[in-house]
Formats: structure tokens, sequence, C-alpha cells
């Protein structure tokens, strides 16, 4: 279904500012189609099973770690971490890589940077596969972080919801940005691991023990709450529907969406909404499936995609 594992044949730390220092590899073939995967979250870090949907004979693989998460330091930082920092890193690694222009992957926040990125960079953009779409706007937000998701996932919600005290329940986001900040590690803590076992409940079809375990690694659920929330909080730092507000500028780059119908964090209608706004757009709809890009469906598409880019390259050669 997927790729053997591999590990990176290259791999360092690139310092793209006088804060920030981010990691970066390079796996598969080194002369291979360049393929840039950008990771969710924001906050998540890659993943060595994302080079697997690749393959490596014919990929030369990039993945990074955005500021703050991952291998890059400082860990769980918020300073100097917008969107266009994220966007402005991308191009500081590609010209780092010596690379001309690239195909871009990526899945939830992941389909978001990609959209961005090719949305600002179109020129170095062969084509997009995205997973899970995200566009950032606010009833997205509100959905499953106020009221929506709740109502498929109740009892983990009260969960969630559990942390806030009743009077603070109606900003969710604001409530949790201020325990995610607060000086008092126990509290940061608490709040980090309630924010990420809410999303890592709701990411599969049917819930995975395995994933939900993540939320209980305090380095990972720190910098994952932290930093998701501080972009939420902050509208992604771009006015609302800057997506779809400037979805000219890409209507001339191949894309294709894969969207599980039963997605639960990054629903169904922001996958429509794109397809809507980009007619040449190809949309698979995987029936069987939620948000992770694990869904054995979403898995199977993803890689056949891949797979079509491949054969494609071969035929224009």
């Amino acid at each position: 279904m997927i790729f053997p594992e591999i590990e990176p044949n290259e791999q360092g730390i690139l310092e793209v500012s006088s804060l920030h220092s981010i990691y970066w590899e390079k796996s598969g073939n080194p002369s291979g189609i360049p393929i840039l995967v950008i990771h969710g979250g924001p906050g998540g870090g890659s993943q060595p099973v994302y080079r697997r949907y690749f393959d490596p004979e014919v990929f030369n693989i990039v993945q990074f770690d955005q500021r703050g998460c991952g291998s890059s330091r400082p860990h769980s930082e918020l300073i100097e971490n917008t969107t266009n920092h994220l966007i402005e890193d991308i191009e500081k690694v590609r010209n780092f890589l010596r690379i001309g222009s690239w195909h871009v992957f990526g899945g939830s926040w992941g389909s978001t940077l990609s959209l961005i990125y090719a949305i600002q960079y179109p020129e170095k953009v062969l084509s997009l596969t995205l997973r899970g779409i995200f566009l950032c706007r606010d009833t997205e937000l509100k959905w499953f972080y106020q009221k929506g998701a709740s109502e498929v996932f109740p009892q983990e919600f009260d969960l969630f919801k559990s942390q806030i005290p009743i009077e603070e329940r109606e900003d969710m986001i604001k409530a949790f940005y201020k325990r995610l900040t607060s000086e008092d590690l126990t509290i940061r803590a608490e709040a980090a691991q309630a924010w990420t076992r809410w999303e890592m409940s709701t990411s599969h079809l049917i819930p995975k023990k395995l994933s939900i375990k993540k939320a209980y690694n305090e380095n990972f659920s720190d910098s994952f709450a932290r930093i998701e929330c501080h972009y939420f909080i902050n509208n992604i730092f771009l006015e609302e529907n800057y997506i779809l507000k400037n979805i000219s500028n890409i209507v001339n780059i191949p894309i294709s969406i894969v969207q599980g119908r039963y997605d639960i964090v990054c629903p169904m209608r922001s996958a429509w909404d794109l397809k809507k706004a980009l007619p040449s757009a190809n949309l698979y709809v995987i029936e069987s499936a939620g948000h992770s890009m694990k869904e054995t469906g979403i898995t199977q598409k993803l890689v056949y995609l891949t797979n079509q880019i491949s054969k494609q390259q071969h035929l224009n050669r």
C-alpha cells in the first residue's frame, strides 16, 4: 500500500532568522522529481511515515519542521512565528537545496500552507496534492472548537471543555490560549494535553488509541497545542477567507484534492468550496474515511496520485 521505510540521505538545520532554525531533510532519489511535503498542525512536525507515500526510486522527497516544532529550534516558540514567516521559510529551503520548482504535497494545515505558498509563489509549484482541506475560515474554527464536532464526539468534547470554567467557554480558543501561554507550567501542560487529545480523538473515522496517546507526549503536545492556538487566535495572520479570495493565482496549477467524507476535523464543506472555486481541480471523496492520511482509502488514493505524477513526468520527457 505504501512504500518501504527509508531513512534520509541528507538532513540538516537551516537558520532562517536570528531566532529560528528549522530542520530539513531529503530522502529517496537525490536526482528524482522534487516534491515538498508540508506537515499539519500548525505545530505537528514532519514524520518518517510521510516518506512512504512516494516511490523512493522516482522522487526527491523534501520535508521540514515548521518553526517551533519537531526538531526545529527554539521549541514551541511563538515569537516570529506567522504564516508569512513559514512561507518565506519554504522559499529559503528551496533556494538552499537549489531546487527550481517542485510538486507540493500537504494535508490539513499542510493543505492550507500549500495553497498559500502556491498563491504567493505560483511559478515555483508544479502541482498540488492536497488532503483534508482546511481553509482556516472562522466557520471552520467554530465548528471544531465551539459547536459542530462537539455534537459528533460529545464525550470527547466534554473532556476538552472541562479544562475551561463555564464563564469562559463562549470562546474556547481564547480560553485555551490564556492557559497555553501561562507562566505556570502545570496549567500550560494540562491545557496542551487537553487540546491535543481533542484533535487526536477526532482524527479517525474510528478513534485510534495510538493516535490519542500522542497527547500524553508533553514535548509534542506543548508545541502542537501552543502553535495551533497561536495561529488560530490570530486568524492565521491573514485576512478572513484569504485562500478563496486569491484563488485566481493558482487556476493553472494541476490540483488533486483527497477528502474523507466523514472528516470531523476539516469537514467536507471546505473541500467542496475549494473545488467550486477551482473547477479544473480533481476532487476525490473517500466515502469510508475521516481526517487522517492513514485512513486506508485516503492512503491508497494519495499513493495512486503520487504515482500518477511520476507517470506524467515520464510521458513529458
